[in-house]
């Protein structure tokens, strides 16, 4: 929520499937990412910081990544949003991309051993959180 660059996956689809417009994958859709919530990006950097302040000669100098461990590709992530927003849309897939890296994904295990650190929402609560934002965002100049 809040990321209001409409050429970025998530916030381009759901704003497209609120217009009833087919989203737009602009590659092939098998490209692979490991996206995450904001929500849960703060939870990760507050642990962390915590971690720092805790016990610094542990932590500092230390690399850690966040996230849900669910590489997914873009077409099975339209589909996902389609889905929860219960839209029979269909992406239309340009196969354009170019210069991109094709799978992109972390391991948060380290942030889990030393930080003791989870994800406090799964995959589809935070989509739907995310589609929740974005339709009250998109809806305030209509509710006036």
């Amino acid at each position: 929520p809040g990321d209001l660059n409409w050429n970025r996956i998530v916030p381009g689809t759901i704003r497209s499937i609120l217009e009833g417009v087919a989203p737009i994958i602009r590659s092939d859709g098998e490209f692979v990412r490991d996206y995450f919530h904001v929500d849960d990006a703060s939870s990760a950097y507050r642990a962390l910081a915590a971690s720092m302040h805790e016990r610094p000669q542990a932590i500092l100098g230390q690399a850690f990544n966040f996230s849900y461990e669910r590489p997914i590709s873009v077409k099975a992530l339209v589909d996902i949003l389609l889905k929860l927003m219960g839209s029979d849309l269909r992406p239309e897939i340009l196969n354009q991309a170019s210069n991109e890296i094709r799978n992109q994904f972390l391991s948060s295990q380290k942030a889990h051993e030393v930080l003791n650190w989870s994800p406090q929402k799964d995959f589809e609560t935070a989509l739907q959180s995310t589609i929740d934002w974005y339709r009250e965002f998109l809806n305030r100049d209509r509710i006036e």
